[in-house]
């Protein structure tokens, strides 16, 4: 814990230079996409990215205890476990299959996938939380960022062998679902008391967005 403890401070005293890396760093896998002989190499490491966005904003988290780690791993888990029961049976977003470069697979599903819910949901109210405003309007603003993220996300996703929709379509109830299930987590974080409170998270949040809405304009929208 005192190696945690030590690069936990070492990363708050040089927060401006954290925050600069990570723009760098999805700045440069924007550039790794769209040059087509680098473009097989870097979709391939979207993982990577969500991984290191996720250990960087657990360094930035302020503290650590049994019920915010239980509350992570079960977001983790059950957001995991729904998309399993959805990529098998179509009934909760639709017919869809993941494709390679989101990783290795469990039951159709990529692992990491649990690991993008916890991220989003985790950004999406560490933002939030900076307003001074009803909780319950925290919580439906939250869930309607991520509804957000996934309407530019799921223009892009086919391009970047993420997942691919039966006949090119994304069904309405993916929309439904995606926004219910984002509500559910962010009850739950609200309900429990869990802090989100994160100075890396806008950062981490914007980077993202920018980083799918520039693909999408270059990819689909000029070609």
């Amino acid at each position: 814990m005192s190696a945690f403890a030590d690069i936990k401070n070492f990363l708050d005293l040089n927060f401006s230079k954290t925050a600069g890396f990570f723009v760098i760093f999805y700045l440069v896998g924007i550039a790794g996409i769209l040059l087509p002989f680098s473009f097989p190499l870097f979709i391939k490491l979207i993982p990577v990215a969500l991984i290191l966005s996720s250990v960087a904003l657990a360094f930035y988290h302020k503290s650590f205890n049994t019920k915010t780690i239980t509350v992570f791993i079960s977001i983790y888990l059950i957001g995991f476990f729904v998309e399993v029961a959805g990529v098998n049976t179509g009934l909760i977003f639709g017919q869809y299959i993941y494709g390679e470069s989101l990783g290795i697979k469990v039951f159709n599903t990529p692992l990491i996938i649990g690991l993008n819910w916890l991220l989003l949901v985790y950004i999406t109210a560490s933002v939030l939380e900076k307003f001074k405003i009803a909780v319950p309007v925290k919580v439906i603003i939250s869930a309607l960022m991520m509804l957000g993220y996934d309407l530019i996300i799921e223009q892009i996703a086919p391009l970047l062998n993420m997942w691919n929709w039966q006949n090119e379509m994304v069904p309405l109830k993916n929309y439904l679902a995606w926004f219910f299930l984002a509500l559910l987590f962010h009850v739950v974080i609200k309900a429990i008391g869990i802090k989100t409170k994160n100075k890396l998270a806008p950062v981490i949040l914007v980077c993202q967005v920018i980083f799918f809405l520039i693909l999408l304009i270059y990819l689909k929208l000029l070609h």
